[in-house]
């Protein structure tokens, strides 16, 4: 293939990793652009990226149906008011189907390095495809590969002399029966907050290790009427207005994340009165009670998760955990408690790790190194100076604590395709954000992120170990939004 964007009448040679949404929306919208030299590299055997990893058991999404989806590909079909990972996915192959995406799709070919050529101005890309290492190029490196698809096993002594069953609630073993056998979970995050109701009637006991106790709010789910569903699809104005309305609600909520954090109160006491309905034991609820502002980690949707920790055969232990051993785990009090198998709701590997793949820039600048020396940073979660034609979906400083990741999603994917466009119309080769525009926008980022409740006490996985805010967007995604809208070609230096 000719190498692109050397002329107007050429078009670039695309690589995009990941198959997600943020890699798919990225598809369709170079198809809708007449773009068609593009590859979208998948290192798993379908694509679906989050919603095709996490099949544990109960896995859902938290943020509603009718605004988790395209907002160009509404489905008046959902059957719930927040979709379960089956439909989620089944909605992901419908729009690649549709669409016309999927045959873009190389799967099972996983990108371990990227290095951008200098002299020739492109980037040779590493591929492991099906144990075989091969070389491709691009002109244009688009990373989709998300933030949550690194599974982050806890760091703990012994780990690997379990004897039993071990498995990450990302990786979930469907062949291991849980029936009468004594289970271990480590974490009370998002993932566990949905498992442990669902495993907890089959087991025969589950220790429950909780670091800290989650701000948890009851979860307003229930069934899609068919009246409603009807609405939807022979009006689908109906469905655009609930999506309006959806996220105006749900963006309100940044008044009390990144306004001010004073105006938690309402719904801490909100939280409380939950806990307090829930759970009449009061050694137990204490030890579910947080300690820290609402808000400040992430806030936990869910209507069943306290009737499940109450249940006789579930013990919450908030002991530390000195070692696993090869029957079981022992916790700082010296107390050993036998498991059969230990499943690790985790999370995923976010801050203080390296990029999700070997990416060498422009004189050897390496952004894994940059990034464990300094914390993830790039521009609008986008561009990375020094690293010319390569471009980030959900990168730093983008993911929410309050709203819809596809609208962000939606919001860069503008961005980019912008960026084309300027390269085309300004006849260049590369764009190469200014080192000074990166700088500057991230100062004034970590300034405003000084009055977000996620600075407020307690440390997550929101933050680096120094303390860094690097995974969240410190404002209004409406404000994103309009920043992500049109490109500022000053921001960049060209060449042809």
């Amino acid at each position: 293939m000719t190498s692109a964007l050397s002329a107007p009448s050429t078009a670039p040679r695309i690589a995009i990793v990941g198959s997600g949404f943020a890699g798919l929306g990225m598809a369709i919208r170079l198809q809708q652009m007449g773009l068609t030299s593009f590859t979208i590299y998948e290192a798993a055997g379908d694509i679906g990226g989050t919603w095709r990893d996490n099949t544990y058991p109960g896995a859902a999404c938290d943020v509603p149906s009718h605004l988790y989806s395209f907002s160009f590909e509404p489905n008046p079909a959902w059957s719930r008011a927040f979709g379960g990972q089956a439909e989620i996915l089944a909605y992901l192959k419908h729009c690649a189907r549709k669409y016309d995406v999927a045959r873009y799709v190389r799967c099972n070919a996983k990108v371990a390095a990227a290095r951008f050529d200098d002299a020739r101005q492109l980037w040779r890309i590493e591929i492991i495809a099906n144990g075989t290492r091969e070389y491709s190029e691009a002109d244009v490196l688009i990373a989709a590969n998300g933030a949550l698809s690194r599974p982050a096993l806890p760091r703990i002594a012994g780990l690997e002399r379990f004897a039993g069953k071990l498995f990450h609630s990302a990786r979930w073993d469907h062949t291991y029966a849980l029936e009468g056998k004594r289970v271990a979970v480590i974490g009370t995050g998002a993932s566990a907050i949905q498992f442990v109701p669902q495993i907890q009637p089959r087991v025969a006991h589950l220790d429950l290790f909780q670091r800290s106790a989650p701000w948890i709010m009851p979860k307003a789910d229930k069934p899609v009427a068919p009246r409603a569903r009807w609405l939807f699809r022979h009006l689908p104005l109906t469905q655009r207005f609930v999506r309006s309305a959806i996220y105006w609600q749900l963006e309100s909520r940044a008044l009390g994340f990144v306004v001010n954090p004073k105006l938690m109160a309402l719904p801490m006491k909100l939280s409380r009165h939950y806990l307090e309905h829930s759970v009449k034991d009061p050694a137990l609820r204490a030890k579910l009670t947080p300690n820290y502002r609402l808000g400040c980690k992430r806030v936990l949707l869910s209507s069943d998760y306290y009737r499940a920790v109450s249940q006789p055969n579930v013990d919450v232990v908030t002991a530390g955990i000195r070692e696993i051993v090869a029957d079981g785990v022992v916790t700082d009090d010296g107390v050993h408690r036998r498991a059969d198998a230990i499943i690790c709701g985790t999370g995923f590997q976010v801050n203080d790790v390296g990029a999700p793949f070997e990416v060498i820039g422009i004189d050897g600048a390496d952004l894994g190194a940059m990034w464990l020396r300094d914390g993830p940073e790039a521009y609008l979660g986008v561009s990375i100076a020094n690293f010319p034609n390569f471009f980030m979906l959900v990168g730093p400083n983008t993911l929410l604590g309050h709203n819809s990741m596809i609208y962000m999603i939606e919001s860069q994917v503008q961005y980019i395709a912008d960026c084309l466009r300027v390269l085309r119309e300004r006849n260049a080769r590369t764009m190469n954000l200014r080192p000074d525009v990166q700088r500057d926008f991230n100062a004034r980022l970590q300034k405003e992120m000084r009055h977000s409740v996620w600075v407020s006490g307690c440390h997550s996985w929101y933050q680096t170990t120094g303390g860094k805010v690097t995974a969240l967007w410190p404002g209004f995604t409406f404000s994103f939004r309009k920043r992500t809208r049109r490109v500022r070609p000053g921001d960049y230096r060209f060449a042809r």
